[in-house]
């Protein structure tokens, strides 16, 4: 298991009793939202170099692909 560190923020004094009144365990919300939204990160970011991929990949002619395969394969 990794190392942990401690993270705070500030919520308003209200919010914080009400969520205990409910039984709401703050630290497990908090940490299931980051995670959350560092999964959505990554993502996102995936997606994007997916699509950049892609733009480099369109341009390439898939016959002109396969004649450099099949030279390759015949010159060894």
């Amino acid at each position: 298991m990794g190392k942990y560190v401690t993270v705070s923020t500030k919520v308003r004094k209200e919010l914080k009793e009400e969520a205990e009144k409910l039984g709401i365990k703050i630290s497990e919300v908090l940490r299931k939202a980051l995670e959350e939204e560092v999964k959505k990160r990554k993502l996102e970011l995936l997606e994007k170099r997916l699509n950049e991929v892609k733009v480099v990949l369109n341009k390439i002619s898939v016959e002109r692909f396969v004649k450099h395969v099949r030279e390759d394969r015949e010159g060894k």
